[in-house]
């Protein structure tokens, strides 16, 4: 596919005007305030996975309305005398659309770069690629079409993304109560609609240490609804086609779980990537994210983008970690 979005040099001054609710903030203060009632950690539980350089934990937190969200968390293994470990950074990882948590030894990038990891199951998805998850949604009974995408649409308060964003939030206080962490230094990262759920969690988290984002979902959503019928754009496009007239609506609820407004609010570093041939999450969205980041909470965060134009949704792959691992560690060291 080439190139089909803004060229480059229109891209990084691309500064999109944003349709943000009047309520927005009370809308995810209340959200989050209802969900921190709940005590995060529900059970952690060691579990065997035949490495030896690494130690998992099955772990159960509570995120919307108090639901039971699963996750892995690892963390490089150490002699056991030399228990209890010291604190670690850690990084909260999200996975991308359709996904779940999978099993505990696919991701270990960062354990290798000597961090606690916290990878979050994706409530109601799963089901699409990969090796499954673990976490249902008891909450997906309003109107919307199959697709997680679409669930809810009608309204802001029952679309899933509410739901996911605040599974995502909670997922970094769960993080900090569990042992061998460093809450100081607590990282949230994510590709696709993971790299949406970080920039979210960046908005409404305000002392994250770190944000990696890649190729985000859920940012210039009018645009790229606009621009693609790929992905979950494609399912909010055709439920848009058979339900003539909800356009208000659903457009009304996605102007909440818009990444370029949680962008807007963030205050951490932030390293972003994006291909700029990708057809699932067009590369006008990650700008303009990247553009208007932390311009609410003064603008002088440090951030940066690597574009790939010869890359589609892939993006820069192993080259891009291999960037975000350098990043991280000069920002953490700091």
């Amino acid at each position: 596919m080439p190139a089909f979005d803004l060229p480059l040099p229109d891209l990084e001054r691309h500064r999109p005007d944003i349709d943000e609710p009047a309520d927005f903030d009370a809308f995810w203060h209340d959200t989050l305030k209802d969900a921190g009632r709940h005590e995060p950690l529900v059970s952690v539980r060691p579990v065997e996975t035949g490495l030896r350089l690494t130690r998992t934990w099955d772990v159960t937190f509570r995120g919307f309305a108090g639901d039971p969200v699963r996750a892995w968390y690892s963390r490089p293994a150490r002699p056991r005398d030399e228990e209890p470990a010291e604190p670690l950074p850690a990084v909260v990882e999200y996975v991308g659309y359709g996904r779940g948590r999978g099993l505990p030894h696919e991701r270990l990038t960062w354990v290798n770069a000597g961090c606690a990891h916290l990878l979050m199951d994706n409530r109601g998805q799963g089901d699409q690629y990969g090796n499954g998850g673990g976490t249902p949604d008891p909450h997906a009974t309003a109107p919307g079409g199959p697709g997680p995408a679409v669930r809810g649409i009608l309204s802001p308060h029952d679309y899933h993304y509410r739901r996911l964003i605040t599974d995502a939030v909670r997922a970094v206080t769960a993080v900090r109560a569990l042992p061998g962490v460093d809450g100081t230094r607590v990282v949230a990262a994510g590709n696709s609609q993971g790299g949406g759920l970080a920039l979210a969690v960046a908005g409404l988290v305000p002392d994250l240490a770190a944000v990696l984002v890649t190729a985000p979902l859920l940012c210039g959503v009018r645009r790229a609804l606009d621009l693609t019928d790929a992905g979950p754009y494609g399912e909010i496009a055709a439920y848009l086609g058979v339900h003539r007239g909800a356009e208000r609506a659903a457009y009304r609820t996605l102007s909440y779980v818009e990444g370029v407004s949680f962008a807007r609010r963030a205050h951490a570093p932030a390293h972003f990537g994006t291909g700029l041939r990708d057809t699932v999450c067009p590369p006008s969205g990650a700008y303009g994210a990247f553009n208007r980041y932390g311009e609410l909470t003064g603008g002088a965060v440090r951030k940066e983008m690597h574009a790939y134009p010869y890359n589609g949704h892939e993006g820069g792959e192993a080259e891009q970690v291999r960037r975000q691992l350098l990043w991280l560690g000069e920002v953490l060291e700091k």
